[in-house]
């Protein structure tokens, strides 16, 4: 049984449906989930609590933890510490493996490209809750009390990742026939991950016994496109004009007084006014698997929205 903590998001509905395809049993897990086609059961259960998380778990070889929770750091300070221990005691408690879907929000601003080597330096509250987690974990895998693996996304897009960035500001834009939004400058690169090879790696991961017990940037395409360019591409695949308006920190900011998710977007605005650049590598040594284009990437994201 493969179980899966954090049903609906974007990377889950992927991988629920790559499970699926390799002949798994697949266990959803979530507050209120909704059952996914590839899915064997839907569970409800919250994993703020230990022994529902327990009851979850039970009879897994593998979990993967890819909750996402609403985007508010009283939120992530109240209860993401929790969840990772909750999710290492019960996966302790079953004997089963736990592959953690993490961002990069805990290297902080990093010249250069981010590496599994990247030191944790967050600059960012969300940062700091990120790394408290994260390192929870890595302390358990040295301790050797379990088999468990970090598998670390850039940021990511694809069809329906309805909570991405990328998705909302261009595809969602162009989709409508609208203007889309750039955050800060458009002059940079900035690394996304796509979806579908993010979940295929996931599987991949889970499924090799050297893998464990590591970090891993999953698959994401090198030369990352500055934001003009990444509008550019989806202009191209909506077959529209490329219009796009770009958004300054102290814009964004004026709109944080009166949406409180802007808000909540301000302190990691670092990521768009620097190089943002993901590497790889070290997956696409070990597996052979490159990531997908990003513009065969942006084709097939356009084309879901028609």
């Amino acid at each position: 049984m493969q179980t899966i903590l954090g049903a609906g998001g974007a990377i889950g509905t992927e991988l629920v449906r790559e499970l699926a395809q390799a002949r798994q049993h697949v266990r959803l897990v979530g507050r209120n989930p909704t059952p996914v086609p590839g899915a064997t059961e839907t569970v409800s259960a919250d994993i703020s609590n230990l022994d529902q998380t327990i009851q979850a778990v039970s009879g897994s070889t593998v979990v993967y933890l890819l909750v996402g929770l609403k985007y508010d750091v009283k939120i992530w300070s109240e209860l993401w510490p929790g969840i990772m221990r909750n999710a290492i005691e019960a996966c302790k408690r079953t004997k089963s493996k736990l592959v953690f879907f993490d961002n990069v929000y805990m290297y902080g601003k990093v010249a250069g490209p981010m590496t599994e080597q990247t030191p944790f330096n967050p600059s960012s509250r969300k940062g700091e809750i990120r790394a408290q987690i994260a390192s929870a974990l890595l302390e358990e895998i040295k301790a050797g009390n379990l088999d468990a693996m970090i598998a670390r996304a850039a940021d990511f897009y694809g069809p329906n990742a309805r909570t991405s960035i990328a998705n909302i500001l261009v595809f969602d834009k162009f989709a409508k026939r609208a203007k889309a939004v750039c955050l800060v400058n458009d002059s940079l690169p900035h690394s996304y991950t796509y979806t579908p090879d993010a979940a295929k790696s996931l599987i991949m991961l889970a499924n090799s016994e050297s893998a464990w017990n590591q970090t891993w940037h999953v698959p994401t395409a090198s030369n990352p496109p500055t934001g003009k360019d990444f509008i550019q591409m989806v202009a191209k695949a909506f077959g529209a004009e490329p219009k796009y308006r770009i958004l300054s920190r102290p814009l964004i900011r004026l709109a944080g007084l009166f949406d409180k998710d802007i808000r909540e977007s301000y302190e990691m605005l670092y990521q768009n006014d620097s190089e943002y650049i993901f590497d790889s590598s070290k997956f696409s040594k070990a597996f052979g698997l490159e990531p997908t284009s990003y513009a065969e990437a942006v084709r097939r994201t356009a084309l879901s929205y028609k």
